[in-house]
């Protein structure tokens, strides 16, 4: 076979396969027929930024406004009352949260051989270590744990873990009541 005529077969099977995978992708049935869809999601011109990127933004803003004072309520599911209620400096911090990595390696410890991700550098104590944990967003490592802490508007520390049927809240504003309440009609739910 001459090499004009396996590049000319090249291309073709390379277009079938292409068109294939394409067609295949675009045409993705479940076996309950649900079709898979997908959205193209177009940023704010003026920021750059989609909806959820620029609520991201804002929450880090809001958290981090020097004085900013927030409302904490923990409230009981089945009777609406006001279980615990605290002012918050700036914003609750889950007790997961850490300034410095969970997971290090030290510089020259993985041998001439090493098989180890590379990582971030990081400096602990005048020593440079390689980690693979990602620093996030807000300035932390870490990820969120069953309890948060938070230090109140006369500075006092609080902590709380979470237990089953707790409802919390976080707000800017106070609740004008001492009261919630949640309609939850039953009837109205499906059978199973």
């Amino acid at each position: 076979m001459s090499k004009s005529r396996i590049v000319v077969l090249a291309a073709i099977l390379a277009g079938v396969l292409t068109f294939g995978v394409a067609a295949a992708n675009s045409d993705v049935v479940s076996e309950s027929g649900v079709r898979r869809h997908s959205v193209t999601i177009q940023p704010n011109p003026a920021t750059g930024r989609t909806t959820e990127q620029s609520n991201i933004v804002e929450r880090y803003t809001q958290d981090n406004k020097a004085g900013a004072l927030k409302h904490f309520y923990v409230i009981a599911p089945k009777s609406g009352q006001i279980v615990l209620y605290s002012t918050v400096q700036g914003k609750v911090t889950s007790g997961g949260k850490r300034l410095t990595p969970r997971t290090t390696i030290d510089k020259y410890d993985c041998g001439k051989d090493c098989t180890y991700y590379e990582g971030q550098r990081i400096i602990l104590d005048g020593l440079e270590y390689i980690t693979t944990d990602l620093m996030q967003d807000d300035g932390t490592y870490g990820s969120s744990a069953p309890y948060f802490y938070w230090f109140d508007a006369n500075g006092r520390y609080h902590q709380h873990f979470f237990t089953e049927g707790q409802i919390i809240l976080i707000s800017e504003q106070p609740l004008s009541g001492r009261r919630v309440m949640f309609n939850a009609d039953v009837h109205s739910a499906p059978a199973k």
